[in-house]
């Protein structure tokens, strides 16, 4: 009887040990905690750029650097219903949305999540696209990282800059379905800066993309 304890304890021990191991010690992709200010307890935020479902990718890290901290906080004391990580799950959303729909040459789409700068250069491209009878097979893959890096209160009309590291595959076929540029097979990293702007008196609560570039 004396023996079988020991050997229980043994065994108990070692699967603790197994279990630490796995579980007790970091790795580096915990998800860190996002820094935002309380909401009040009534508050809902309503904008659509955040309640558009979030993709299969969260963000890692922070959810916005601590540069773009006093711009956040100007937008939630103008308003109280703005919520940092529901707006950085929708902006991943309206990214992924805006490059399915350039890619698609969906139009219509493009001129409900973008402005008309914004919109115009991404149909400038879909036409030289469809003038040289190229398509694209393109597929986000996933995002890596999502960061606010800049936010501004002008008056009423605040701006988020959202950084998104990004993998993308792609293919670029021409008028006779030939394979000219890109692999599926293979993932392409991407980083982007975008800025989403919203007039916070308007009854309107969309975010809309007003500017694109490329991330440092």
């Amino acid at each position: 009887m004396t023996v079988e304890i020991v050997l229980l304890a043994m065994i108990a021990l070692f699967v603790g040990l197994r279990l630490y191991a796995v579980l007790g010690q970091r790795t580096g992709h915990e998800q860190q905690p996002v820094i935002r200010p309380e909401p009040a307890p009534e508050a809902k935020p309503r904008a659509p750029v955040a309640d558009l479902p979030a993709n299969n990718s969260e963000p890692s890290g922070l959810a916005y650097d601590k540069g773009a901290a006093a711009g956040i906080g100007a937008i939630i004391a103008a308003d109280p219903n703005f919520d940092v990580a529901r707006f950085i799950e929708g902006a991943q959303a309206a990214y992924r949305m805006t490059l399915e729909a350039f890619w698609k040459g969906d139009r219509e789409e493009l001129a409900w999540l973008a402005n008309d700068s914004v919109r115009g250069a991404f149909e400038e491209a879909i036409a030289a696209r469809e003038a040289a009878g190229e398509t694209v097979e393109n597929r986000l893959v996933g995002i890596e990282r999502a960061t606010i890096e800049d936010a501004r209160l002008a008056g009423k009309v605040a701006e988020i800059e959202v950084r998104f590291d990004a993998f993308i595959a792609a293919i670029t076929r021409n008028r006779d379905g030939e394979v000219v540029a890109g692999s599926m097979s293979d993932a392409v990293p991407t980083k982007d800066l975008w800025t989403f702007q919203r007039d916070l008196k308007s009854r309107d609560p969309n975010w809309r993309l007003v500017e694109t570039d490329e991330a440092a």
